[in-house]
């Protein structure tokens, strides 16, 4: 799993009929201090995330593990949104600082 911030939705009229009905967002690896700071992916969003939410997600194979995704061609997922990164007993990032 990796850290990543949503940065965007994507809105798809016309797609292979086995990813009808999924959400796509458009999201950019983080640190754990929820800064932006690696690539830009689309992922299927699992949980119902929102552009400006730090969330895990998993690529590959294991993106094809979740209750939504299982069968279908996704290559990422959003399966959590995140609350807190702790990191050596400091918190680097809390959901409610940054709203």
């Amino acid at each position: 799993m990796y850290l990543a911030r949503v940065v965007g939705t994507v809105v798809s009229t016309r797609k292979e009929p086995t990813t009808e009905g999924l959400r796509f967002m458009l999201i950019r690896q983080c640190g754990p201090n929820g800064e932006p700071d690696g690539a830009t992916l689309v992922a299927a969003d699992a949980v119902g995330s929102g552009v400006g939410e730090v969330v895990l997600y998993a690529s590959g194979s294991a993106a094809r593990q979740t209750t939504l995704t299982d069968g279908r061609p996704v290559d990422a997922v959003i399966m959590g949104i995140v609350d807190e990164v702790e990191l050596g007993g400091d918190a680097k990032y809390c959901k409610g600082d940054a709203e």
